[in-house]
């Protein structure tokens, strides 16, 4: 019995390793295909629509209500320490640097990500894939380096909209339902701001859009097994999002903020 415990704990190793050492090769082939020509512009300029145009409404939205709630939830806060006018510096700081390049990674994640694998998916298992090499186009070039390369575009525009809707969002609840003065509150919010908290959420937002794209790629190529397996890629690709969205977060912010 106990050797059976260490023989399924190796087996679960070896799987592990196996899949990170598949997702490496692909991120590789991936990154020198997205700098090396030929490049299809096309289907470049649609998946910017895709990912970035398309995705306006839900980052927009969730961004302004993260704004709202945020202001809301600090108000209560620093009220107690008496220090009610740290709200809107700690507001625009909270949006730029965190809460709006991740929540906007997600929303994406969630939207493109799983329609991207489900596409993929969908022509891997219906052999459109195989007839895509069989006419000499190589499906790297064709499928998934326009989704990477709008995906780091656009993540990065996105995040900066909701950066101004989510301070937009403060402000309309701080002045019209917490009582602050409107010039006092716009005063002391770009007078803390850095740009180097706007540039560190960008950037974040570039790797979490390349995250999603690679992950709604890898995991629809590698989809086997019908609408079942199409299904699984589907549900792989987001959780899978999500969850390096979540790690490389805290390896970026600690590598973007200066240590004392």
């Amino acid at each position: 019995m106990e050797w059976n415990i260490f023989a399924a704990i190796g087996r679960v190793f070896i799987s592990f390793m196996a899949a990170v050492g598949r997702i490496t090769k692909f991120t590789v082939v991936s990154l020198r295909h997205c700098i090396i020509p030929p490049f299809y512009l096309s289907l470049f300029l649609r998946q910017l629509m895709n990912i970035g145009y398309y995705s306006l409404p839900v980052v927009g939205m969730t961004a302004l209500f993260t704004g709202m709630v945020l202001a809301l939830q600090i108000y209560d806060g620093s009220s107690r320490f008496n220090a009610e006018s740290a709200v809107p510096t700690i507001v625009v700081i909270g949006l730029t640097r965190e809460l709006s390049p991740v929540l906007s990674g997600l929303m994406v994640a969630g939207r493109v990500g799983a329609a991207i694998a489900a596409e993929i998916g969908t022509m891997r298992v219906t052999e459109q894939i195989d007839a895509l090499a069989t006419l000499s186009t190589n499906p790297f070039k064709y499928l998934v380096t326009p989704r990477i390369l709008a995906a780091v575009i656009t993540l990065p525009f996105l995040v900066l909209l909701g950066d101004i809707i989510g301070v937009a969002g403060g402000f309309l609840v701080a002045t019209e339902s917490l009582g602050f003065n409107p010039g006092n509150y716009l005063t002391n919010t770009f007078e803390f701001l850095q740009v180097r908290d706007v540039v560190s959420g960008l950037i974040k937002a570039a790797v979490f859009g390349f995250i999603v794209a690679l992950m709604g790629c890898y995991h629809g190529f590698h989809s086997v097994g019908g609408a079942q397996g199409v299904g699984k890629a589907t549900t792989n690709a987001v959780v899978s999002s999500f969850v390096l969205i979540l790690i490389s977060d805290y390896f970026l912010t600690v590598m973007l903020t200066v240590q004392p």
